[in-house]
């Protein structure tokens, strides 16, 4: 699971490598972040997804 800004730059990795199918919960320390617009993206093997999220502080 990472974290681009709108550059395509990779700002963060929350997790990194394989997972067992389960339901997880991950804190992401963005303080040192810009406000503004990124996008996160989880890979599997067989499917990929890309979503926005809006950083306020």
């Amino acid at each position: 699971l990472h974290v681009y800004d709108m550059l395509g730059r990779r700002v963060a990795t929350l997790v990194d490598g394989l997972q067992q199918a389960a339901t997880y919960t991950v804190t992401f320390d963005a303080s040192r972040l810009a406000s503004g617009v990124y996008l996160y993206r989880l890979e599997t093997p067989h499917q990929s997804f890309t979503k926005q999220m809006m950083l306020i502080k």
